[in-house]
């Protein structure tokens, strides 16, 4: 299981990466692309499945994770993925604060994965 674990782990880092490469990579242009969806959506699933790992082995994992934690990195992962969704749809009229809110809430999840898990 800590291998299947760590196989969604690495998914989700690359969906993650996908995100914010995305996103930096649009910041000189309007709109974002549209691998950031795919990528907020690779991440939000990787995680529900490694959180589904987690509670079922949390002995084997050799793990202690904040269940307060992985809810507050779930919501957030759901607005990325909705804000990246609403972006892909509307293409070069997004608004910036969609843009950047994706790139803003991406760096926070990157904190509380770091700090507080």
């Amino acid at each position: 299981m800590k291998v299947l674990f760590d196989i969604f782990l690495i998914l989700h880092f690359v969906g993650w990466a996908i995100v914010l490469g995305g996103y930096l990579t649009s910041l000189r242009k309007p709109g974002l692309p549209v691998g950031v969806f795919h990528g907020a959506a690779t991440a939000v699933v990787a995680g529900i499945v490694m959180m589904g790992i987690y509670e079922s082995n949390k002995d084997l994992l050799g793990y202690h994770l904040s269940e307060a934690a992985l809810g507050v990195k779930l919501v957030f992962a759901l607005i990325v993925a909705v804000l990246a969704f609403v972006a892909q749809r509307k293409k070069e009229q997004t608004p910036m604060w969609v843009k950047h809110g994706v790139g803003a809430l991406v760096l926070v999840n990157i904190v509380i994965a770091v700090f507080w898990l």
